[in-house]
């Protein structure tokens, strides 16, 4: 199914029949990508004394209770609430789930300047020259692809593992340049023990000084290496959980036209 879809920089051909899923699929398996110490996805049958939710077992019908944490287990969508004291629910921040993005592949460089609680010297980083000159007009998502890129990032245990970040001022000039949603395929922009700063997350949501609330950071997704750096029609629709953060399931599809 091909469409023609009207967008701010001219009519953009689609090919809705070739989607590429740029989530990490999870179920129970320790082995699945985990990240922040938590434990693996629990996907159990409910059990009653008049009910039993497993047809192997005997029952009628597989019902299943599935535990597991957003942040850590899988691809998720978050919003500025995530770093916030109030509540704010990602579906109030994410409204529309169609947008124009933009996929760059970065290689982190080695961090070589003055040390400080949240960056260390030999820390893989991104800085704001991997953006420079690169960032198309009048997208709405960036989609980052951190070098190397093996399929490991898959069954990646990310924990103590001090994975690449964004510097503050990377985060900032994506923002700056009016891109509303960040994707990356990394448990997090930010450095994995930073003393709780979080400043990436900060600088990109411009909090607290005037939170962008329609603004979102998706990580922990996967870009395969035959996707072509270039621009692409995201769909991003997270779970209907109302929290902070959801998983999610980004697809993207070529634009012809470009």
């Amino acid at each position: 199914m091909k469409a023609v879809i009207a967008h701010t920089t001219g009519n953009l051909e689609i090919d809705f029949s070739q989607p590429i899923d740029i989530s990490i699929h999870t179920s129970n398996k320790d082995s699945d990508a985990k990240a922040w110490y938590v434990d693996p996805v629990s996907i159990e049958p409910v059990r009653s004394d008049a009910f039993l939710g497993s047809v192997k077992e005997g029952g009628a019908v597989n019902f299943r209770n599935i535990t597991f944490n957003p942040h850590g287990n899988t691809t998720h969508t978050e919003s500025v609430g995530h770093i916030a004291e109030e509540i704010i629910d990602i579906q109030k921040c994410l409204t529309h789930y169609f947008m124009k993005a933009q996929v760059i592949t970065i290689t982190p460089e080695d961090y070589i300047g003055e040390e400080s609680e949240w960056v260390k010297k030999g820390d893989k980083i991104i800085s704001s020259k991997a953006f420079e000159h690169r960032i198309a007009e009048r997208i709405d998502a960036i989609i980052i692809r951190t070098l190397p890129n093996n399929t490991d990032k898959r069954k990646m245990q990310w924990s103590d593992t001090n994975w690449p970040y964004l510097l503050p001022e990377a985060a900032k000039y994506i923002a700056s340049n009016n891109i509303h949603h960040l994707l990356i395929d990394l448990p997090s922009v930010d450095r994995e023990h930073d003393g709780g700063r979080l400043l990436a997350h900060r600088a990109f949501w411009n909090y607290p000084e005037n939170p962008r609330l329609g603004a979102t950071i998706t990580e922990m997704i996967y870009v395969p290496d035959d996707v072509k750096d270039g621009l692409y029609m995201l769909n991003l629709q997270p779970a209907s959980f109302v929290n902070d953060a959801s998983p999610c399931k980004p697809v993207i599809y070529k634009i012809l036209n470009q």
